[in-house]
């Protein structure tokens, strides 16, 4: 599309030409990426391997999709975030000192708000045909978009290295200590890489239904824990350190749903252009914040009793583990035995697809990476993963609240310059999208804008953030440990700074 700077709007583009295919390969050479990019495409005829994960869908390509599996866009997320990392998560509300009740209202508040921005990136994926980190790239542009591809990359292989953890006390649990934490780790990446390996057919399959086993899970933990939760005493903090723990809090949970916003259009692309977005935006922010409640809550209701009821589950948790306190918690044994190798599974459920969009977006951090065949960014990826769950295993509490935060500050820049991006200067309407050439630098915007406002949301970031390695000037008003006020501080200065600058570039380069 053509931009007109005076009205902010775009005209018709011109032309395809070559350069905008959405062909990034060079099957048809002789080198080592030819041919293994060959033998990726025979895969995919044989598995449906995807060996061509990172183009665009196009509408005409797309086949009706069953009102039953549209399902799936709610499924996907309840298989993938009720599991042991969101319930290791509920009990930062204790460690933080707030009070049960306080601590589940945050959890409902915050989860729904950060799947709310996961919820609206999600629209784009049916409408475009395009991978998130390719639909960025509209307000990004070509080269700024490189950094936002990379940053994905990393944040997925960090979650899913949490997911190894948790997966891994769970899984040394069960064998009575016979399995180290190292070697669990080991198998749930392992079994998620297959899984990834074969693709997206596969992922949404499994994830489909996966997420009943472990609801019923929950629901076994609710009815086993609940009479000893401690509903009645008053928070250890007072005053302004109770601001900034509840700040705090807000700040990992909203970090928890929001992560998802940078590749949830990877898992819609294959649905019709026409599908509702409205439907698109309410499965997706309920299918994320109900089940992700649900996991952090059972974590709120136990550790709610560790001061008063139920001390010895405190002291199993500090010393043995996650995976010894779920074991202990659960009646009978042999039964609560059972239920841990089953919620050894659930950590699975988020690593499949972690590795699936860490992998395509390292496809899109240039043309070389591009022709470099999916599966090896798998196995790529999975290598990352290994070395950070196993660097990070020792320290899992405070890998979760320093990791958690982070997401949500760069997330919610990300998702307010696509916002902005489409409702002001993009007025809404996909008609005004250049989709064929998604994959032509010389189409999409010069990205300054948004590097600007992203950059200098960094800077919000550094003031306002709450970490165990630092605490910024505006966080340091909430009491001696500070009250982590990033994601607020990034919304307006993003907000504020992508506007007036997107109308400029515009007015200068025009597109």
């Amino acid at each position: 599309m053509v931009a007109d700077p005076e009205k902010g709007v775009y005209a018709a583009s011109a032309p395809a030409d070559a350069s905008s295919t959405d062909a990034v390969d060079d099957a048809s050479g002789t080198g080592i990426l030819s041919w293994l990019r060959r033998f990726e495409a025979r895969l995919d005829e044989k598995l449906g391997l995807e060996s061509s994960a990172i183009d665009r869908k196009r509408a005409e390509d797309k086949k009706p999709v069953p009102w039953h599996e549209e399902l799936t866009m709610a499924l996907l997320w309840a298989s993938s975030t009720m599991n042991t990392s969101c319930f290791a998560t509920g009990f930062l509300g204790w460690e933080f000192g707030l009070t049960l009740r306080q601590s589940i209202v945050i959890t409902i508040f915050a989860s729904l708000l950060g799947g709310a921005l996961t919820g609206y990136s999600a629209t784009f994926g049916a409408a475009t045909g395009l991978r998130q980190i390719s639909v960025s790239r509209y307000s990004f542009g070509w080269w700024p978009n490189k950094l936002i591809a990379l940053l994905n990359s990393i944040q997925q292989m960090g979650w899913a290295a949490v997911s190894c953890i948790t997966g891994g006390l769970a899984l040394t649990a069960v064998s009575d200590g016979h399995v180290s934490l190292i070697l669990g780790i080991v198998i749930l990446a392992v079994v998620a890489l297959i899984i990834s390996f074969v693709g997206l057919n596969a992922i949404v399959v499994y994830e489909r239904y996966a997420w009943i086993v472990f609801f019923i899970i929950f629901l076994i933990i609710f009815g086993e824990t609940g009479p000893y939760a401690d509903n009645t005493s008053h928070p250890t903090a007072s005053g302004l350190s109770l601001s900034g723990s509840v700040l705090s809090l807000i700040a990992v949970v909203y970090g928890s749903s929001a992560s998802w916003a940078t590749m949830a259009s990877d898992y819609y692309v294959h649905y019709p252009a026409n599908v509702s977005r409205v439907k698109v935006f309410f499965m997706t922010t309920f299918g994320i914040g109900i089940p992700t409640s649900i996991g952090m809550i059972a974590g709120c209701v136990v550790s709610s009793a560790f001061n008063t009821n139920r001390p010895d589950w405190q002291s199993t948790y500090e010393d043995q583990g996650l995976g010894y306190l779920i074991q202990a918690m659960l009646h009978p044994r042999g039964f609560a035995k059972f239920l841990l190798t089953l919620l050894v599974l659930s950590g699975i459920n988020q690593n499949v697809i972690s590795i699936y969009s860490a992998a395509i977006s390292f496809q899109q951090l240039s043309r070389p990476f591009a022709r470099i065949p999916r599966f090896l960014w798998t196995l790529f990826c999975f290598a990352c993963i290994l070395a950070l769950a196993i660097g990070g295993r020792a320290k899992l509490n405070e890998y979760l609240q320093d990791f958690l935060s982070l997401l949500g500050y760069w997330c919610t820049s990300y998702v307010v310059i696509l916002f902005e991006e489409h409702y002001l200067f993009r007025r809404g309407n996909f008609d005004n999208y250049d989709l064929e050439g998604w994959n032509d630098p010389a189409r999409l915007p010069v990205g300054i804008a948004a590097a600007s406002a992203f950059l200098i949301g960094v800077v919000a970031w550094c003031m306002g953030m709450s970490e165990t390695w630092f605490v910024g000037p505006l966080a340091k008003v909430f009491g001696a440990a500070g009250g982590d006020v990033a994601n607020e501080l990034t919304f307006v200065v993003t907000a504020v700074i992508y506007a007036p600058a997107r109308y400029v570039e515009l007015k200068v380069f025009g597109k």
